[in-house]
């Protein structure tokens, strides 16, 4: 990707500047400055037009009286942070997520296009992606091959075109994550087209490949797999390293790998630091309270990483990899004016941020908010249908058991389910995935997921499909009927009365609030389900990767329940 095209008459008056004929908005003197490509601290002058750096070293330009000078003597200064795999989506969406991050240094994602894909029709997820482009905050985005689930009519959502589409986009900077990565290794066509695609127009293509083997990884990477984010042990990040893979080292809220990742690099003494990316993996609300990619930073300088290093891990090498250092990672001259002011290089909260040559975040205090956004494009949940006792029928021989929060395998169903109710002795309880338009259901029974929730109901979820989780009928009922009245959200009741309510009224699937509103939210909504027996790590993940094929050994689809490993419906849906 090259400029984003700046106006002719910008870069003549950029020119001008350089010249001394006109002055910079903004001034940063005596600067500290790390400079990725020398890798090394260096003391100048930044000087900002705009969104731009139009200068960075020892001259000073032409002050005006509208150029702002301020004094850096005593401060560190690093590129603005970037994340390279976001899922902006996890209750929050990514305007509020962005808000949040960038008071924390993090001033550029790298993003997940699901939930705007399955929503929405090009022609209206670009325009608002065109909106998001002109916030002081970078978004760039990958687009899918594959839903991660099997949808109803995937083939007539992901075709030549739409996808085609995404990737002309500069924005866009890889395709993948490649979850469906087993149907191209069996053969598909349509995926390779995609990711030959992708490289005409030189996009990276990340791999989703948790603990493939190397032969899996060496094939995967002739089909053009760029980069992976999946390394569980140290073993791993060497094998795709040796292979030529981008490796991103994870830490989120289901997959904490970092400091044990960092702790085998360094006792096998790889020297790769500059080869390696950091991500929080679309890590939900509460879990950044601890921070985004300033808390991979500390965990790196935690881990002995050397200080440049754990900093370009989080900045240079990520723009590096993605063909954007001409944008991006580097305090120099046409970049963006994205910037941290460190207080000290130990601590990689920024006590200052400029975004896009604008102060976010000044002496430790937030001084400006992201502008709002127009959600309107995303279309509200309208459940405009009835649920009546027919759809309450549960007689499947067998159901779901939960081995962990997102992993599944089959179990034989033993209970009798004819009357509503179910014990609260045992952790099972009545399972539905109801189409959201109302036109099918799957019913089955889940095991492990808690003893004690009577009735629950969330439109969160992979499609935006409604799951009922529950030990009595009435409460299922219930839980559905105020989902439907509030218009999407995650809804848990009990004897006929709502203890706990977490809306999500954009598309059904996210929040409106600010990250400071939205965790306390999200952590009743934790509690009030531990309370009822649910007993694994992130609820939310839980719901999210019900439908999720990329893991074993079962999940619950728009077309039924479907078996992982040999790729086939087990019990279709039924039609209502």
């Amino acid at each position: 990707m090259g400029h984003p095209l700046w106006k002719n008459n910008e870069i003549r008056n950029q020119l001008k500047i350089i010249t001394k004929e006109a002055s910079p908005d903004m001034v940063l003197t005596n600067a500290y400055y790390l400079h990725s490509i020398f890798k090394k601290w260096m003391t100048g002058n930044i000087w900002i037009k705009g969104d731009r750096i139009v200068y960075a070293g020892k001259e000073m330009p032409k002050v005006a009286s509208h150029t702002t000078v301020t004094d850096m003597a005593g401060k560190f200064i690093v590129p603005g942070y970037i994340e390279p795999h976001v899922h902006p989506y996890q209750l929050y969406n990514p305007h509020t997520f962005a808000d949040f991050a960038i008071q924390r240094g993090t001033t550029s994602f790298l993003s997940d296009n699901l939930a705007l894909f399955l929503a929405l029709e090009n022609k209206k997820a670009f325009s608002f992606l065109d909106e998001l482009n002109k916030l002081p905050f970078s978004f760039y985005w990958w687009t899918r091959f594959d839903s991660q689930t099997e949808l109803a009519h995937e083939d007539q959502l992901f075709t030549s075109k739409t996808v085609g589409e995404w990737l002309e986009r500069p924005d866009v900077l890889l395709g993948g994550e490649l979850t469906g990565w087993p149907k191209l290794l069996d053969g598909d066509d349509q995926m390779l087209y995609w990711i030959q695609k992708a490289k005409t127009h030189l996009k990276k293509i990340e791999g989703h490949f948790p603990g493939a083997s190397e032969k899996t990884i060496a094939r995967m990477k002739l089909l053009g797999a760029d980069g992976d984010h999946e390394s569980m042990t140290a073993e791993e990040v060497e094998m795709r390293l040796l292979h030529g893979y981008g490796v991103t080292l994870r830490y989120s809220s289901i997959r904490p790998d970092l400091p044990v990742l960092l702790e085998g690099i360094i006792e096998r003494e790889l020297n790769v630091f500059d080869k390696l990316m950091m991500t929080t993996d679309g890590s939900t609300p509460a879990f950044h309270l601890d921070g985004i990619m300033d808390l991979c930073i500390k965990i790196a300088l935690e881990a002995g990483v050397p200080e440049i290093d754990a900093y370009m891990m989080a900045s240079y090498n990520v723009a590096r990899f993605y063909n954007v250092t001409s944008l991006h990672g580097v305090i120099a001259t046409g970049r963006y004016a994205n910037l941290n002011i460190l207080d000290s290089t130990d601590n990689p909260v920024p006590s200052g941020v400029i975004s896009k040559g604008v102060w976010m975040k000044r002496d430790g205090e937030k001084v400006q908010s992201l502008p709002p956004v127009d959600w309107s494009v995303m279309p509200d949940l309208e459940l405009d249908f009835e649920l009546s006792e027919d759809d309450f029928q549960f007689s499947m021989p067998f159901g779901l058991e939960m081995v962990n929060d997102v992993i599944i395998k089959p179990y034989s169903v033993n209970v009798d389910t004819h009357d509503g109710n179910l014990a609260k002795t045992h952790d099972e309880s009545f399972l539905m995935l109801l189409d959201k338009h109302g036109k099918w259901r799957v019913n089955t029974l889940i095991k492990g997921f808690a003893s004690e929730v009577s009735g629950f109901a969330s439109s969160y979820s992979n499609t935006g499909d409604i799951v009922l989780i529950g030990k009595n009928r009435d409460d299922m009922w219930a839980a559905f009927n105020e989902l439907k009245r509030i218009k999407g959200g995650i809804v848990l009741v009990e004897e006929g009365e709502t203890v706990c309510t977490l809306p999500l009224p954009i598309g059904g699937t996210m929040s409106e609030l600010p990250m400071e509103e939205l965790i306390p939210q999200e952590l009743e909504l934790k509690e009030a389900l531990k309370k009822r027996g649910y007993k694994h790590g992130d609820a939310v993940y839980t719901l999210l990767f019900l439908q999720a094929t990329h893991l074993p050994y079962v999940r619950i689809t728009q077309q039924g329940i479907y078996d992982v490993k040999n790729k086939k419906n087990l019990f279709p849906a039924f039609m209502r």
